[in-house]
């Protein structure tokens, strides 16, 4: 859910108002430096007076620094813009917000904070260069050093230690580097060292053009020594900006500064920073190279680490230095190359980090150092077995034995140490079929007395106290609608889509005739299709003994029971449509499931919610929708079933949306100033309607948010930051990590990788994102809104709240990836794969649904609708595929096997054998009750 944390008009968010140029430098007390000059050393991408070399004027010290144009703070020796020389609009500072960034409390590139207590002392003391603000020494700049500074004085009173921050250029490289001695006579314990990254990735009062034009999103590799940051343009355009450990300044932690406590004194607000955050601004975080300190305080309650927290000792007249190097990387696929020639160890484990206890990791390693040694936390929960060297790369095999998170240290022959954050599941199909059970039992919800209607249901749920939320003052929340209320239920129905149970089915179509049709939906009249926002709602004179007097009431969360059944929200269509939509698919494809009513009345409900929404709730339907690919998915089938009048209607309904997009530079917008799920169903029509540029311009936008990084947590992890306030049981401002957007974006990339089969990085985020999902997964088949990043929790949400948005995902695009890689030899994504001796490979799929394989050499993607690939071989040479599937179940006497070509129409195409007749694009092949064997071979189309 997506909630008026900002007004919007005309694609603008409104939160303060502009600053120009003139009251910029006003601000900064830069009168004397002319406009054209500012201009440059601003966001325009400073060049600076001369090549490779410094001036000083009103203030300002600008640079030109190898490929880097640089503009110091005269003051405090801060960096205040990093721009690109090559790209006068790549700066990936806040150069824009400096005007209201002034002051005390306001961090900058270059500030540094302390936890430390000295020899004896019981009690660890904060210190920072931004909570109050003081002169600092600016010192003589020789050889490839760019500015010096004596910045002790800044960090306070009381301050112990002597610091001095250095920026200088190494070759093609910007190095800032700070020098921490203990000049005093006893011994200096630091619990806390961070460095803040304050790039420009606050988009307040910016409209979408604006900010993909100068914000950045920020991603980090929280893997110690062989951590890094990587700095992305919000459009996805190159370069990327990647800051890497200088020396031995492992990236532990990546806390996020927050702010400060309202009236809060003292120690609280050091280490707070001063930006307020919203929707549009996720906030600043801290590279951490010690954390010991505030993982025994602040952190104690929460889940373990990314990192073992450490502490470090400076001795009387000792001297550590730390420091962080940026470079750029030509884009987000060229991250791992760059850093490789940085020499940075560089892991990519394939397909991803998150690993089934039957689908085994493949490591590749590459660095300059010989790996020492491994080791596993919790102990025994990974298995590491080597594999030998492939090309530059040491290999090895990672087999998932203890189900949860695991960390993978990797001690180099030179003691650092990487980490890698793995999460093993259980198998893909049990796990989902363990969501499934509870589900249909913890979370299904019967009470013929419920004053509201929303029994029977598949409701919200609270994990900490074991019990279905029926009030809860964010009344969508236990209202089945929105997306913290409709989770749950698209969740059961998706699980139905590849994996039908019948007496679940049999759940789901009481749900969807009893309670979504007449209650949640209206079912005839001039409104029919409409979706209610939520069918709880707060109504104390109607109900004064029914809701919780200790919970605050009193927010506009709390909608009255009109605004309740309003059903203007677009958003909450695609929820009800997936139930009739997956109610027609089973109808159709399978026998005896669905018994209430047939396939063509739930695919007619699917059809009427659609045309409802663009009748009923016009306006967001301007934006993309979260899980509105669903709407492709359905038009598909009208025209597959010869429906043409109703294919027609909403085809000509959905070219007016694309046409919308086409005409916008970046449509990418929602009821918030900015988010990441309206991305999939904008390339999903784009793609239907032939836009083939601007889809793939939605392809880099998604990458830009989307990273593949060395950790189950942020490898796929489309960024969300703040549906934790609208759905989650802690509710605020905090990263999440696997959240829905994960999946949801999985989709298009998956497409647009089967577009581009060579773009195996395409495939590697998809796959990160697609498995995501099953993290949230319990033991017990809860299934989590998402995991809070944030160092003082580190544990998933005891809400479900909006997962089944994730799990939509996960269910409509899980498939088993077979690729030949130029470099890692063949991978089968979501499957075993075993090399043959005939040249051939069979490949076994493990993934959750094990109805979609996508075979890239071939390029041909096979999918069943009904029945189950129990394995395939494919003959490269010949490009043969022999196709074995599972046998029949009581409900699947038939299996329907599709074959599409998502490059475009190749010169031949799949003729199967034994010959089988086709209906609505597929061929229905008879299973029997052992395997059923077909071959595919080429032929002219």
């Amino acid at each position: 859910m997506r909630r008026r944390f900002l007004g919007r008009a005309g694609g603008t968010v409104k939160v303060v108002a502009r600053l120009s140029c003139v009251s910029v430098m006003m601000a900064l007390g830069v009168g004397a430096l002319p406009l054209e000059a500012f201009a440059q050393a601003g966001g325009a991408g400073l060049e600076g007076p001369a090549r490779d070399g410094c001036t000083v004027d009103g203030g300002i010290k600008l640079c030109a620094a190898g490929p880097f144009a640089l503009r110091f703070h005269g003051g405090d020796g801060t960096l205040r813009s990093l721009a690109a020389s090559s790209d006068k609009e790549a700066d990936y500072l806040p150069w824009r917000l400096e005007g209201r960034r002034q002051g005390n409390g306001f961090a900058h590139l270059g500030d540094i904070d302390f936890r430390l207590k000295t020899e004896g002392a019981s009690r660890w003391k904060d210190f920072s260069s931004w909570h109050a603000k003081r002169p600092v020494q600016e010192l003589p700049a020789v050889g490839d050093v760019l500015r010096q500074d004596e910045i002790t004085p800044s960090l306070g009173a009381g301050f112990p230690l002597r610091v001095r921050r250095v920026w200088r250029l190494a070759g093609q490289d910007l190095v800032l580097e700070f020098s921490v001695a203990n000049p005093g006579r006893q011994s200096v314990h630091v619990g806390g060292m961070g460095f803040p990254l304050v790039f420009g990735n606050d988009f307040t009062d910016e409209t979408l053009d604006e900010a993909h034009k100068h914000e950045v999103f920020v991603d980090p590799a929280i893997a110690r020594d062989g951590g890094y940051i990587q700095v992305t343009r919000m459009s996805g355009a190159g370069p990327v900006l990647l800051g890497m450990p200088e020396g031995r300044t492992p990236l532990e932690v990546y806390r996020p500064l927050l702010d400060a406590p309202a009236g809060s004194a003292g120690k609280a607000d050091v280490l707070a920073e001063a930006t307020p955050r919203s929707q549009t601004f996720e906030g600043f975080y801290d590279w951490m190279p010690a954390s010991a300190g505030l993982a025994g305080q602040e952190w104690q309650k929460a889940g373990s680490q990314w990192n073992a927290p450490t502490q470090f000792t400076l001795k009387p007249g000792e001297t550590r230095t730390f420091g962080v190097r940026f470079a750029f990387a030509p884009n987000v696929r060229g991250i791992e190359q760059t850093l490789a020639a940085h020499g940075r160890p560089v892991a990519i484990s394939l397909p991803g980090y998150v690993v089934p206890e039957d689908l085994p990791a493949t490591l590749y390693l590459q660095s300059a150092q010989a790996v020492r040694s491994f080791s596993v936390e919790p102990k025994g929960a990974l298995n590491v077995s080597p594999e030998g060297a492939h090309g530059v790369w040491q290999r090895y095999r990672v087999d998932g034995k203890t189900w949860g998170r695991a960390r993978l240290s990797i001690t180099y022959a030179d003691g650092s140490v990487q980490t890698l954050s793995y999460f093993v599941t259980k198998p893909a199909q049990t796990a989902v079929a363990d969501m499934g059970r509870f589900l249909f039992s913890e979370q299904w919800y019967q009470n013929p007395s419920d004053p509201f209607h929303r029994s029977p249901s598949i409701m919200t749920y609270d994990r900490e106290v074991g019990h279905i939320i029926t009030q809860d003052p964010r009344v969508w929340i236990a209202g089945l609608s929105d997306e913290g209320g409709a989770g749950s239920y698209v969740a059961a129905a998706m699980k139905e889509l590849d994996n039908p149970d019948p007496q679940e089915v049999a759940k789901l179509e009481q749900f969807a005739t009893e309670t979504v049709a007449g209650q949640l939906q209206v079912a005839s009249g001039p409104t029919e299709g409409g979706v209610r926002k939520s069918l709880f709602y707060y109504d104390p004179a109607q109900f004064p003994a029914y809701y919780n007097a200790a919970e605050n009431w009193k927010t506009w969360a709390s909608w009255s029971r009109q605004k309740a059944a309003d059903i203007g929200r677009a958003y909450n269509y695609p929820h009800v449509a997936i139930v009739h939509w997956v109610l027609y698919r089973l109808a159709r494809n399978h026998k005896g499931l669905v018994q209430q009513h047939d396939a063509g009345w739930y695919l007619h409900k699917a059809a009427i919610t659609m045309t409802a929404m663009m009748q009923q709730a016009p306006y967001y339907t301007q934006y993309g929708l979260m899980e509105g690919d669903v709407f492709v998915e359905i038009l598909k089938d009208l025209k597959r079933e010869n429906l043409t009048a109703e294919a027609q209607t909403i085809e000509s309904l959905m070219k007016k949306r694309e046409t919308v997009w086409k005409g916008q530079r970046y449509p990418y917008g929602s009821e918030m100033a900015w988010d990441s799920t309206g991305q999939p169903e904008v390339y999903a029509w784009l793609r239907y309607f032939g836009d083939t540029a601007q889809a793939e311009e939605t392809r880099d936008a998604i990458l830009a948010y989307d990273p593949a990084l060395p950790s189950w947590g942020y490898n796929g992890n489309a960024r969300r930051y703040w549906d934790f306030l609208y759905a989650g049981k802690i509710a605020r401002i905090e990263r999440q990590i696997h959240h829905y957007g994960s999946t949801l974006n999985a989709v298009p990339l998956f497409s647009a990788f089967q577009a581009q089969p060579t773009d195996f990085y395409m495939l590697r985020v998809a796959y990160g994102g697609l498995m995501g999902a099953l993290t949230n997964i319990d033991q017990q088949g809860f299934g989590s809104a998402a995991f809070h990043s944030a160092p003082d929790i580190m544990r998933f949400d005891a809400y479900s709240g909006d997962y089944g948005m994730g799990f939509y995902g996960h269910a409509l695009a899980t498939q088993v990836d077979v690729v030949k890689h130029p470099e890692f030899g063949w991978q089968a994504f979501g499957g075993l794969l075993h090399e043959e001796g005939d040249g051939s490979v069979t490949i076994t799929p493990k993934d959750s649904a094990r109805s979609r394989i996508f075979v890239a050499d071939a390029g041909v993607f096979l999918t069943l609708e009904s029945g189950k690939f129990e394995s395939i071989r494919y003959n490269p040479t010949s490009q043969d595929i022999d196709v074995t599937l599972a046998p029949a179940e009581t409900w699947t006497p038939t299996a329907r096997l599709r074959a599409e070509y998502p490059a475009g129409a190749p010169a031949h195409v799949y003729g199967v054998s034994p010959a089988a007749p086709k209906a609505r694009d597929a061929w229905e092949v008879p299973l029997q009750a052992a395997t059923t064997t077909l071959h595919l071979r080429l032929m002219a189309p």
